[in-house]
This record gives C-alpha cells, structure tokens and sequence, in this order.
C-alpha cells in the first residue's frame, strides 16, 4: 500500500547551508536517512545565495536528507527563500542512483555578485560533514 499521508518522507537533495543537521533542527526539521551525494551536470554556484547551474561534466555534492512536505515547505516558504523552486533531479550516492527533490533559483546569480561570507560558512559545513566538491 501507498502511503498518501502528510507524513509521507521525500529524498531531498541539499547543496547549501541547509545541509547542516543543526541548521535543519534549529528550524524545527528532522534530517532523515543522510546521505553523502551529487548530481551529474550541475554545479554549485555562490551568489547572494547559493544555486545550481547545469554544467555538462561538472559534479555539484550536498547532502540527501528524507524530509516531509510541510517540512520543505517550512524550509522555502516559511523562511523568506520563495525564490527556489523544486525540481526533481538525479542524484547519486554511493552506488545507488535515484531522483530526489531539490530547491533551486530560477533566476541564476549574476556573474558580479558574491557573497563570501556565506561561501566562509558553506565551505566550514561541507568540511565538516565530509561533503567534497567546490563552488563558483
């Protein structure tokens, strides 16, 4: 049987500072089942926030969590980050190949902005979690 309830979990891939457990917490979001991962064809771009760009050959790693959907719903909406959109992509960890959810700007950074405190902080969580990669 199906399990249509409001509690039903989603994979949902994390490639900013949301990939913190504490942050999640703090928000009132329980981290489920993580899980190292990337996605092929993208990378991770630092503007005012943090995006993914499609990018033939390039690897964008983050973190998979199984989360609800008021909880992801709590993430972007509730949070003022109403600009991401979800959209599904492919996502690999460890051998395992699956889709997984991801929020995403619609609108890319432009080339000119940054934000290196943010890019200070996301490079402190990757490096202690053990997500590899880099950023734009």
């Amino acid at each position: 049987m199906t399990d249509n309830s409001k509690d039903r979990l989603h994979d949902v891939f994390f490639y900013g500072l949301y990939m913190d457990p504490e942050i999640l917490r703090q928000k009132g979001v329980d981290p489920r089942n993580p899980r190292v991962a990337y996605a092929n064809n993208y990378k991770l771009k630092i503007g005012n926030k943090a995006t993914l760009l499609r990018a033939v050959g390039e690897r964008a790693h983050g973190i998979v969590y199984s989360l609800t959907h008021s909880e992801i719903d709590s993430l972007y909406r509730g949070s003022g980050l109403h600009e991401y959109s979800p959209e599904a992509l492919s996502i690999k960890a460890g051998d395992e190949s699956f889709p997984a959810l991801c929020c995403n700007l619609i609108e890319p950074p432009a080339e000119s902005e940054s934000n290196a405190e943010y890019a200070g902080r996301l490079k402190a969580v990757m490096s202690k979690l053990g997500v590899p990669g880099k950023m734009d």
